[in-house]
């Protein structure tokens, strides 16, 4: 008995409250900027977005989204955020193509220009979202602006808080802030109980939910119906088509280093950048409107008629979408992965749907999304999570559970979407 007692590993103790209680202001402080920041960049983008592409199309007589509009906006976009990376002090950044969620803390002098490429990319139309550049500059003002208001506070605990606060306002929850840290501190040796460490995210993550569903009301939910079940059928179904959409999404993935190496030899953001709105206008003009900009307010167009397109439709909205973020993506546009991801797995289930009407679209529509998120963000727990809130069923997450294991054994050790400094993708 006291060798079994001796060989047991110690406990890690536990955090007091004395020590997680201060932490609760800085992380509500940081939570409300985070979300005020994101509120503010996001409804910026769409007040130009309505002037871009209707006002000023109206006023022109052009059609808002003809042919020759789509070609002329994307390729403006472009040019316009071509001149913030060249001329704009801190060029917006280093490479996007080489960051990912997890940002590392800029200098002060790269923000201004990094947002002003963030809403033009927005409000032009091109596949990205706005969580990457959002979450990097949230993590660069919480970091400065806590070492000087805080300077006993570490500066790695602002980072965390911004990074959390800003995903808690993105998608409305803490819940998503919660598994995205939990996923990070898994390979991280953690002093004391994994609540106690987050603890203080959970609370930056909260109150960024919180301000962002008081002031904007935002919501996930496709309003699908909900999933009869489940049964065998929706079992095989979520099976197939979530390893499939992770394949798909896999296309993109190996083909990503070679867009970006091409883009890259145009040695050139006034170069690469209009010419990657150019290419982007061209596939806009092929996939229709709804595969240009992030994808969210589009995606809920397609899940209010599931029955609205054919098989032949949906999949070439999301083939044009997949291609259009590999472009966005490897050419310069600063932005995130994850809600054009939620478009094209949406679309892709959906096709799955059309193809087979025995396919419940909430199912083609989840296992989609989870198989897509996989391959492109190689993140567990915000794949699931995404493809669950989008149906809103209970029934939903043990089936994506379950598919999310052959997906995730498509994917696991694969090259990721993202891309060291030499142009080589991360594993």
């Amino acid at each position: 008995m006291a060798q079994d007692t001796a060989q047991q590993a110690p406990t890690a103790p536990a955090t007091p409250a004395r020590a997680l209680l201060p932490l609760i202001l800085p992380a509500a402080a940081v939570g409300v900027g985070a979300s005020l920041l994101y509120l503010l960049v996001s409804g910026a983008a769409e007040q130009l977005q309505g002037v871009l592409w209707g006002a000023l199309p109206d006023a022109l007589g052009i059609g808002r989204y003809s042919v020759l509009w789509t070609l002329i906006m994307l390729t403006a976009t472009g040019i316009a955020v071509g001149l913030v990376v060249w001329k704009v002090p801190g060029h917006a950044g280093p490479d996007p193509a080489t960051l990912g969620l997890n940002a590392p803390v800029f200098a002060p002098v790269v923000l201004p220009g990094l947002l002003l490429a963030t809403a033009l990319m927005l409000a032009g139309g091109p596949s990205l979202g706005p969580e990457n550049p959002i979450i990097a500059v949230n993590v660069a003002l919480a970091f400065w602006l806590g070492r000087k208001l805080a300077p006993r506070t570490p500066g790695p605990l602002w980072s965390v808080l911004a990074e959390a606060a800003t995903i808690g306002a993105l998608f409305g929850t803490p819940v998503a802030a919660a598994l995205v840290l939990s996923e990070a501190l898994a390979g991280k040796q953690i002093r004391g109980a994994l609540w106690d460490s987050l603890f203080a995210p959970l609370a930056a993550g909260a109150v960024g939910a919180m301000t962002t569903t008081l002031l904007a009301h935002p919501t996930f939910d496709l309003g699908l119906p909900p999933v009869s079940g489940p049964r065998w059928g929706e079992l095989l179904a979520a099976l197939v088509i979530a390893p499939l959409a992770a394949l798909f999404g896999m296309c993109a993935v190996y083909a990503f280093p070679y867009v970006h190496g091409a883009f890259k030899r145009l040695r050139h953001p006034m170069a690469a950048l209009p010419a990657g709105g150019l290419v982007l206008g061209l596939l806009g003009a092929l996939g229709g409107h709804l595969t240009l900009f992030k994808g969210l307010s589009e995606v809920r167009e397609l899940a209010h008629n599931p029955d609205g397109w054919t098989a032949g439709q949906f999949a070439t909205m999301s083939a044009v979408k997949l291609a259009a973020l590999l472009i966005a993506a490897s050419c310069g546009f600063r932005g995130g992965r994850i809600f054009p991801s939620v478009f094209i797995g949406s679309a892709f289930g959906l096709a799955a749907h059309a193809l087979v009407p025995g396919v419940q679209p909430a199912v083609g529509v989840a296992a989609g999304v989870l198989g897509m998120l996989l391959a492109v963000t190689r993140q567990g727990w915000v794949s699931l999570f995404t493809a669950a809130v989008l149906v809103a069923s209970p029934t939903i997450i043990a089936l994506l559970c379950i598919a999310s294991l052959p997906a995730w054994l498509l994917v696991t050790g694969r090259p990721q979407m993202q891309l060291r400094a030499d142009g080589t993708a991360i594993r």
